[in-house]
């Protein structure tokens, strides 16, 4: 018998480990999230900090300015177990709510009034958090601007410009114009405006994307020529793609960035400092973005990188890179999917095959953008509302930092 008893607690002492350790898992993964009904309820939870987010832009005006509209939409999102809501606030020069800042650069509001007159900002961020999901507003046109906005010609000096003058670039937006990012008055302008939102409004952080960064064929402007030689007693190469060139203006542009992370901190020290740009070789080379010198630096608080590419091959390629590994095992990170434009629309099953190809390396995503979510759709919207069902099955909410 005592034999007997010696090799049944051999077998059994294992299984007692496994089944304290299943335990243990489970009971992490429990967390009390806030039901739709408003009561409390324990789910099982896949990481809290994994990104599920969708952007907002001024393509969804329809919908943000209708409080019953955001409301719906911030329902049915949460219903789907998303959680973050990137909605935009500066673009084409204009801020999207109510801004002393540009009140008193000579800059008009644009859109930033509801149906009833109401801020839509300060609405979707109050519907939002009761909901459980965050709302972190997107700086997306950066240091960019087009020709025929007030900004641009208002402050004319604060752009810069190309080797022979010229003063536009060709972007997804149209054309545009740069402001100098090296100089102390745009630097000043931009901090402003972004402090002014996360103070103004009880947003859970900010974004900036691939335009928080200038083509390399500009910063041959006066000013910037002049600090440079300045600084390295030679003038600016005459090749924009020149490495030591390059190197400077991104270590300017990371220098500001630094700056502004530190006012952000300091205004209010639990604001997620988001960053959404290109993959990496692209946005130092092309746009002298340097994020990832951002992210050593500590100054990025979760990533989402933007990867359109209809090809899942190539999609896949890119995800796979070794700077977004590196940022998955510091931050949370994220890819940015396509889910459609208003003339060219993506189908539900390349939508799916980038997400699994996503979550099976352990990375969050984001739409762009929510109306092409079901909108603008080769698939009926019944069809298209199921197939987002199924792409998050399990609640994965974000904690919110008071």
């Amino acid at each position: 018998m005592k034999a007997c008893r010696q090799i049944s607690l051999k077998y059994l002492f294992p299984l007692l480990v496994f089944i304290s350790f299943v335990t243990v898992l489970l009971v992490d993964s429990f967390t009390p999230v806030i039901t739709e009904s408003g009561g409390f309820s324990a789910i099982a939870q896949i990481p809290r900090q994994e990104i599920r987010g969708v952007w907002m832009t001024n393509n969804d005006f329809d919908t943000l300015k209708n409080r019953a509209t955001v409301q719906d939409a911030v329902s049915q999102l949460r219903r789907m177990n998303f959680n973050t809501i990137y909605p935009v606030v500066w673009n084409s020069g204009y801020v999207m709510h109510p801004s002393a800042v540009a009140q008193r650069a000579g800059i008009q509001p644009f859109v930033y009034k509801g149906s009833d007159g109401h801020d839509i900002l300060a609405d979707l961020i109050t519907q939002a958090h009761r909901k459980g999901l965050l709302v972190i507003p997107w700086f997306e046109f950066g240091f960019m601007a087009p020709p025929t906005s007030e900004l641009a010609m208002n402050y004319p000096d604060w752009f810069t410009q190309k080797r022979d003058g010229s003063q536009t670039s060709i972007s997804a937006a149209g054309e545009v114009m740069w402001l100098n990012p090296f100089l102390p008055q745009v630097q000043q302008f931009i901090t402003n405006l972004v402090l002014e939102t996360v103070t103004q409004y009880d947003a859970d952080g900010i974004q900036f994307d691939d335009h928080m960064s200038l083509p390399h064929e500009f910063g041959y402007d006066q000013y910037t020529v002049a600090l440079y030689t300045k600084e390295t007693k030679n003038p600016p190469p005459t090749n924009s793609q020149d490495a030591a060139w390059v190197k400077w203006r991104a270590d300017k542009i990371t220098a500001f960035m630094v700056q502004l992370n530190q006012a952000v901190k300091q205004r209010k020290p639990q604001a997620i400092f988001s960053v959404s740009p290109n993959y990496y070789d692209f946005a130092y080379k092309f746009h002298l973005q340097d994020w990832l010198g951002w992210m050593r630096q500590n100054i990025v608080d979760e990533l989402i990188v933007q990867i359109y590419r209809p090809d899942l091959q190539s999609f896949v390629a890119n995800i796979s890179r070794a700077e977004i590994q590196e940022a998955q095992q510091i931050i949370p990170t994220g890819i940015g999917i396509m889910t459609g434009l208003r003339n060219n629309p993506v189908p539900m099953q390349q939508i799916k095959s980038q997400v699994r190809a996503a979550q099976e390396r352990g990375l969050g995503v984001t739409f762009f953008y929510y109306e092409s979510l079901w909108n603008y759709a080769l698939e009926p919207l019944n069809e298209r509302q199921a197939g987002f069902a199924t792409l998050f099955p399990s609640p994965a909410l974000r904690a919110r930092v008071e």
